[in-house]
Formats: C-alpha cells, sequence, structure tokens
C-alpha cells in the first residue's frame, strides 16, 4: 500500500495541495487507501483514484446544470450570474476603493457605483440602498418605521415565503405590531382607512408572489394608499425593476413607486439576474434613515455582491433575462439536435414540448412554452449523480431535461453527461 507521505510528494498531488489545501487533499488519498485495503482497486490505482477523487475546487459547492424548466430554482442557487458579473467578482477579490475615495483619499459611501446604477435603472427613486436579502431589506424597514408600532397589511397578503418562513412572523420579529385589514380574498383602501392612527408605522402592500387567488377578490392598489398620511412600503418581491412584456402581471419598481409607494423592497438574486442581496428604493429622506440605522450594518453586503450587483445593472442581458425571452422555435431546434445525436448513441430518447417556469416566488401561473429532451425516469438519478450533474424534472414516468434555463453553449455539456450515465450506474463517469 503506498504510504500517504510519498502519495503526498506526487507532482500531481503536490501541486494540487497548492490548489485545494492539504486536508482535501489527505481526504482523497485517504479514501483511495481505503478502496485498495478492500480490494475494490489495485494498490497501485491509488494514485489516480486519489486524483479523480479531488474536487474541482474548494468551494464546497459542485457546478450544476439546471434542465428542471424552472428559471430561478432555490434549490440552485436562484439567479445565474452573467459573465460580466463573474468577472467583476474576480477583480473584486483583492483589496478595492469598496469605501475609499481614490481622488481625495477620504472614505467614501460603501458601494457608490451599485446605488448610483441601480437609481439608473429605477429613475422615480430618489435613492437606493443594498442589504443581503429580499427579507432583511424588509426586517429593515421595520424596525426602523414601526418597531414598537403598527404595519397595516391585508389579510391576503400574509404569504409564506419558501422553507416556512412566514411573513408575519419576520414583521413580528421586528417589534411591530400586525393590524391586519380586510379578507382572504377582498380588502379595499376604506379597510386600510379605516385602522390609520398614531401607532401607524406604514401601510404594507406585498406582493403574492408565489401563489394566486381567482374568483371574487379584490386588492387595493398602491395610488389607492398612498393618501392616508403614512409611509406605504410595497415588497414586490421578484426584483423587477420596469415592466416586462412576457410578465404582465408582475409588479416592478418603477411603476410601483410612480403610484406613489414611498419604499419599495426586492430581491436582487430573481428577475434581476443578479446576486443575493435586498432592494430599498424610494423616497431620499426613507432610504437615508434605514441606510443609517444601526440595523443596517448587520444586514450590509460584501463588496463582491455589490462588484456582481453594478455588473449585472450596467453589463448585457443577463442569463435569467436570456432565459425569460428564449425563442421557443429554437429551443426546439436544440432539443431536436440533441435527441438526434443520443438516439444515433443508442440511447432512449427524444425530443418533447415543455412549460417551463419562472420559480423563485415569481409570476405564478405563468408558464413559458419550451422544449425538452425526454428520457427514461431512471436517468434523472443517474444524472444528478454524475460527474457533471443534471438536475432534471420527472413528468409522466419520463425524465424530462427542460433547455429554457440551459445556455446554447452547454448543449455539448449536457449531452456528453447524458452519455457518461446509465440507469443503475451502469457506465457512469
Amino acid at each position: 500500500m503506498p504510504r500517504t507521505d510519498r502519495l503526498l510528494r506526487d507532482p500531481r498531488l503536490s501541486v494540487a495541495v497548492e490548489r485545494l489545501g492539504v486536508d482535501v487533499v489527505k481526504g482523497a488519498v485517504r479514501e483511495a487507501q481505503r478502496r485498495a485495503r478492500e480490494g475494490r482497486i489495485p494498490p497501485e490505482d491509488v494514485p489516480e483514484t486519489a486524483l479523480a477523487l479531488l474536487p474541482g475546487t474548494a468551494c464546497g459547492l459542485r457546478p450544476v446544470i439546471n434542465a428542471t424548466g424552472v428559471l430561478l430554482h432555490t434549490n440552485l442557487g436562484r439567479a445565474t450570474l452573467s459573465a460580466a458579473a463573474r468577472q467583476a467578482v474576480q477583480e473584486a477579490a483583492g483589496p478595492t476603493d469598496v469605501e475609499l475615495d481614490l481622488a481625495t483619499g477620504v472614505r467614501a459611501r460603501r458601494g457608490r457605483s451599485a446605488l448610483a446604477a441601480l437609481r439608473g435603472r429605477v429613475p422615480s427613486a430618489g435613492a437606493a440602498h443594498v442589504v443581503n436579502n429580499g427579507a432583511a431589506a424588509l426586517v429593515l424597514a421595520a424596525t426602523a418605521l414601526a418597531a414598537g408600532r403598527e404595519v397595516v397589511v391585508s389579510r391576503g397578503e400574509m404569504v409564506e415565503i419558501g422553507d416556512g418562513f412566514r411573513l408575519p412572523d419576520l414583521l413580528v420579529s421586528t417589534g411591530a405590531r400586525l393590524r391586519e385589514v380586510g379578507t382572504t380574498n377582498r380588502t379595499s383602501a376604506a379597510d386600510y382607512a379605516a385602522v390609520i392612527g398614531p401607532d401607524t408605522g406604514f401601510v404594507l402592500k406585498v406582493h403574492p408572489s408565489n401563489f394566486r387567488i381567482t374568483g371574487f377578490t379584490r386588492s387595493a392598489q398602491t395610488a389607492e394608499l398612498t393618501g392616508l398620511g403614512v409611509p406605504v412600503v410595497v415588497d414586490i418581491g421578484s426584483g423587477l425593476l420596469a415592466p416586462h412584456p412576457a410578465l404582465p402581471d408582475e409588479p416592478d419598481a418603477e411603476t410601483q413607486l410612480r403610484a406613489g409607494a414611498s419604499l419599495v423592497t426586492a430581491s436582487g438574486d430573481k428577475l434581476l439576474g443578479g446576486p443575493q442581496c435586498g432592494l430599498l428604493l424610494g423616497d431620499p429622506d426613507l432610504v437615508t434613515a434605514l441606510a443609517r440605522h444601526p440595523l443596517a450594518r448587520a444586514l450590509r453586503v460584501d463588496k463582491l455582491t455589490l462588484a456582481a450587483l453594478k455588473a449585472t445593472l450596467t453589463g448585457p442581458p443577463t442569463p435569467t433575462a436570456r432565459a425569460l425571452t428564449a425563442d421557443p422555435a429554437r429551443l426546439r431546434t436544440r432539443a431536436d439536435r440533441l435527441a438526434h445525436g443520443l438516439a444515433a448513441d443508442g440511447i432512449d430518447v427524444r425530443a418533447v414540448a415543455s412549460a417551463a417556469t419562472v420559480g423563485g416566488g415569481g409570476a405564478p401561473g405563468v408558464t413559458l412554452p419550451s422544449a425538452a429532451l425526454s428520457l427514461p425516469e431512471p436517468y434523472a438519478a443517474a444524472l444528478r449523480t454524475g460527474s457533471v450533474p443534471v438536475v432534471g424534472r420527472l413528468e409522466s414516468g419520463r425524465c424530462l431535461l427542460d433547455l429554457r434555463a440551459v445556455p446554447e453553449q452547454d448543449d455539448e455539456r449536457l449531452a456528453q453527461a447524458v452519455r457518461s450515465v446509465r440507469p443503475g450506474g451502469e457506465g457512469r463517469a
């Protein structure tokens, strides 16, 4: 059995130590040695096996191909960063002028270029601030404006945002008291007006972004609430900054501010297509007060997020934007080409029509025409655990690999991943 110290002197493993760290490489060596002791590999194969067991990077996360048909899949990290945003993160990894004015040598506002870019994309915003996620934006607003006071909100907008996190619990944790008005399906502006008083911190409108209520319904619009004498905070959730033709019913920041909202909160890693962060846009005095609140320090974003956000706002269309506007005919052409090539290799595959969704708590009920590769059901698990993990979905007893969220330049990687696996592990790479 090759000794650990001798294996670590192998030039290939020595290079890996510099890239991944000695503990990671030792772990791979010991696993390879264990396999040799169990008779699963011959001892002379230990070095090659150890190399094969090494991760590609030290980050602990495995890149996957998102073939689920959900553009913003929460379990897969939501929005894919653009090439411009990725480059910006690399450039910001070292020392930067994140809080320094190089011309004067004095301290400057943190993230000023990203904030300026955000205001440029939302002209009706008098000011902008960024925190570490969408829920944090709402928490900061509630803490600064309504701790010990009331937040007036419709019963039909008391949403659960995922993984058991509920909006009422989030707001109450800030010290605010909830004043519910209306009913589940109908709430009017008069319902809000009837309870406004000295203890009102603000009126909150929440976009029910992960469900829809249809039938006998009514909800007050932002413009109807702006004359009540208290701030109107609108949580649009999905991060759409301006109207989008593919999502006519999805609220956006610019429209809400023009309608009179005092403050709009949103997420940066959803329809905006950027890094995880929370956006606050609106009245300059209000935003400044929130940015100076002591809690804002605990919720601030790092320089990497600011760099990625700036590049997302000013760079070329994001992968999310491209997926949202993908041509269904082009998707079908890609699926047909991939299916033809894979079928020639003896794989049970066919191109089929599919329906994609936005996901990430955005655009509930909206489906986007797409195309997919249809494979036998056992491929789902085999692909998830392959050398290049591919995550699809199961439908009618088949594994579907939807192409709408898969960049066209990844088509060959997707095809190779399918070729490299066989249900049950046969031929798995």
